[in-house]
């Protein structure tokens, strides 16, 4: 395998996107930085969501916790507050899935969220499916819906700065850590 066939291999597998559809719920993972949120105000406004899970305890480019800066958003971009669950507490990835996870099955139940729009970034996006598939019911079908901001890394260009191959390799890294530690499934 050359270089070129090893860094498509590696955008392929990370930066899962798929079509845009309606879903039952749009399950946001948090990060310092909004674009995440994107993807759930957009399918919010579109009709293909009733509702939003923001999870994420992180501290955002603002200095407030990641989950109240991406509420504020999404609540100021006109997503009713009644619309948003708010998950508070998760520190990582496995967290925001577990804990998420549990806020569904409390709040809404499993009946009524038979599909789900995972918004992560999109470097992210296949750890933060595959760690939510680990928490959530079999059946429940997950809609990968990552953002497309020019400030995120882009599966096409990541390559080209020290910053963006740091990162990659370093979320390779990451899902390598949970599946030793049995915190992913496949999807």
């Amino acid at each position: 395998m050359d270089l070129f066939e090893s860094r498509s291999a590696i955008s392929t597998f990370l930066f899962a996107k798929s079509p845009v559809e309606a879903v039952d719920l749009a399950f946001v993972f948090c990060s310092p930085t909004l674009s995440s949120i994107v993807p759930a105000i957009a399918l919010y406004h579109a009709g293909m969501t009733p509702r939003l899970l923001i999870t994420g305890a992180g501290t955002a480019i603002d200095g407030s916790p990641e989950w109240s800066l991406y509420r504020a958003h999404a609540v100021a971009a006109g997503v009713p507050a009644s619309a948003i669950l708010v998950e508070t507490t998760a520190r990582n990835s496995f967290e925001n899935a577990a804990f998420g996870a549990a806020m569904i099955e409390k709040e809404l139940g499993w009946r009524s969220v038979r599909s789900i729009a995972v918004c992560a970034k999109p470097f992210h996006m296949r750890r933060a499916i595959m760690t939510l598939r680990q928490h959530i019911p079999a059946e429940v079908r997950l809609v990968a819906q990552p953002p497309s901001d020019p400030g995120d890394l882009a599966a096409d260009t990541w390559w080209q700065t020290p910053e963006g191959r740091r990162r990659i390799f370093a979320e390779l890294g990451k899902i390598s850590a949970y599946a030793l530690k049995g915190d992913l499934s496949d999807v």
